[in-house]
């Protein structure tokens, strides 16, 4: 929710008041142009072939000087004509995003920009005020830590749907998620700004011709993580509803300490908000800005006189959400497991090697490729009592140790936790469950060494479904025809909560013991597999250690 308090509520129920009082005026027939007015002022768009843009667009003021670390608050508004023809800056973050859960092209650029709470908007040509098409709001992925919406070129799904898609940037690292006892959204500035943006488009995207009656929310990785935060957050109730999550979502796993055994609670995605405000307290003082009184805000304003581009590394601290807090009360995995999560359509998978990713950033990249000995010692650590069983389930035969290693991360970290979750959603409300599996499909973030390359990574769902900016993988015909099922298949679900139909493969609704689409290519390449076989083949009878 933006900040301001009970101040910002009279007034927005003093203009419902005020506009209740007159007749709204009737959305125009004529098809949208590259002028296009919203609650703030006039926008220029362009038109680029079949799709419209406007781009770069605030949906809260500046989080900067004052506002940094603070709720974001209502948008600017302008006289005039706003150029909107280009994308907004990226959100602070690396060049080289440390060695965390990526999912961003490890080659964007970095930035030290804290003026970065911006959206674009992308339409179908012809599509008029009175349209209400669907809407699809994607929130990137990067581990919390990089990333941008304008990563990702939604044209396929936009004339697919046919969908209005919005792209959002949020804080990111150090300003996303930083926390001190008694700061107002200590921990969670990130996942506040997703609301705001999600409230921008209640109000506003009807002037596009979408539907704020009709919005899917979407992400995959750490923008999975974040839609799964939404569900369980008080303050985004009715703001959308239906949602995707791509290898990411609600899961129990600390996925760094899955990646590296013994990284402590330092490294996992959800963190109590006593172990931010710690970590907060420590760069503080790192900083030389030390506790000064009862209250945060001595600390926070010297911190803000610290330039960007020094905080910018996040002090080594892996910042991400707190929990604990208004905006997340509870880990989103305790409110699956309570079954208390709010009961919407959902579409929900991972890729069948997700840990090759994982293999190659943390130890081939880092300069320590996995041994021998060091994958057991791994391994020893992951599975504690059943370390046994482990290296038996997991021979190091004909495989590199780091290969096989990543298979232990793709099962425990991803396969296994995300199939606890569909077995708690299914039964709740309509739920899709996918496992991407094209042997052929590329790996859009990190170049793989050849003893990683030959699973389907991390990610490797996403060039079939976005063109990726600013480098798109060549896709091979084959490629491009699955690719053009699951977009189909994406769009649909955004549009009506089902992928089905439109001739292409038939996704089984969770039923009973449930079952996974395993999508491998197009035309037949499909196969639908009991969640029972799903679990076998990635052990998730080894990983329930509860």
């Amino acid at each position: 929710m933006f900040g301001g308090g009970r101040v910002a509520v009279v007034v927005l129920a003093a203009a419902a008041v005020l506009t209740g009082c007159s007749a709204a005026p009737e959305p125009s027939a004529a098809p949208l142009g590259d002028q296009v007015r919203i609650e703030q002022g006039e926008l220029l768009g362009t038109t680029d072939g079949d799709v419209l843009r406007y781009q770069g667009i605030p949906y809260a003021e500046p989080p900067v000087g004052e506002l940094r670390w603070e709720p974001p608050q209502p948008p600017p508004s302008w006289t005039g004509t706003r150029n909107a023809t280009s994308p907004g800056s990226r959100c602070a973050q690396l060049t080289a995003a440390p060695a965390t859960p990526l999912a961003a092209p490890l080659a964007a650029a970095g930035s030290t920009s804290e003026d970065c709470l911006t959206l674009d908007v992308t339409v179908p040509a012809g599509t008029t005020p009175r349209s209400q098409l669907p809407v699809l709001v994607w929130i990137h992925g990067g581990g919390f830590n990089a990333g941008a919406g304008s990563d990702v070129d939604p044209r396929r799904l936009v004339r697919a749907g046919p969908l209005v898609v919005v792209t959002v940037n949020y804080r990111l690292g150090i300003f996303g998620f930083f926390g001190l006892p008694g700061l107002s959204g200590s921990g969670t500035f990130g996942i506040l700004d997703q609301q705001a943006a999600l409230h921008w488009v209640r109000r506003n995207i009807a002037a596009f011709g979408g539907n704020p009656g009709s919005v899917t929310l979407a992400g995959e990785s750490a923008g999975a993580d974040s839609v799964c935060a939404q569900l369980a957050s008080p303050g985004a109730v009715g703001l959308f509803h239906r949602v995707i999550l791509q290898s990411g979502g609600c899961s129990t796993a600390n996925i760094v300490d899955v990646i590296r055994p013994g990284s402590g609670p330092g490294g996992d995605t959800w963190k109590p908000l006593p172990l931010v405000e710690a970590a907060g307290e420590a760069v503080a003082s790192q900083f030389g800005c030390p506790d000064r009184g009862r209250t945060p805000a001595p600390t926070v304003a010297c911190l803000r006189a610290v330039s960007t581009d020094r905080l910018v590394a996040g002090a080594g601290v892996y910042w991400s959400p707190a929990t604990g807090t208004p905006a997340l009360p509870r880990r989103p995995s305790d409110i699956v497991v309570d079954r208390d999560l709010r009961a919407v359509p959902v579409l929900a998978g991972i890729t069948r090697d997700e840990g090759t990713l994982f293999s190659a950033v943390f130890f081939d990249q880092a300069g320590a490729p996995l041994t021998a000995a060091g994958f057991r010692t791994l391994l020893t650590a992951a599975a504690g009592t059943r370390a046994q069983a482990a290296m038996l389930t997991y021979p190091l035969t004909g495989r590199s140790p780091g290969r096989v290693w990543s298979d232990v991360i793709t099962d425990r970290g991803y396969a296994c936790t995300m199939l606890a979750t569909q077995r708690i959603l299914g039964p709740r409300a309509p739920l899709y469950a996918y496992e991407f599996a094209d042997p052929t499909a590329p790996s859009p973030f990190v170049t793989l060494p050849p003893h990683l390359a030959t699973g389907v990574t991390h990610g490797a769902e996403m060039p079939y479904l976005f063109d990726l900016v600013p480098t798109q993988p060549a896709l091979t015909p084959e490629q491009q025809a699955l690719a053009k099922e699951m977009v189909a298949a994406w769009a649909r679900f955004a549009a009506t909560g089902n992928p089905n139909g439109g001739g292409g493969p038939v996704w089984p609704r969770w039923a009973g013991a449930g079952s996974v689409l395993t999508i491998t290519g197009a035309g037949h390449g499909t196969e639908v597999r009991p969640a029972a076989e799903f679990a076998a083949a990635h052990n998730c009878g080894l990983w329930d250690l509860s």
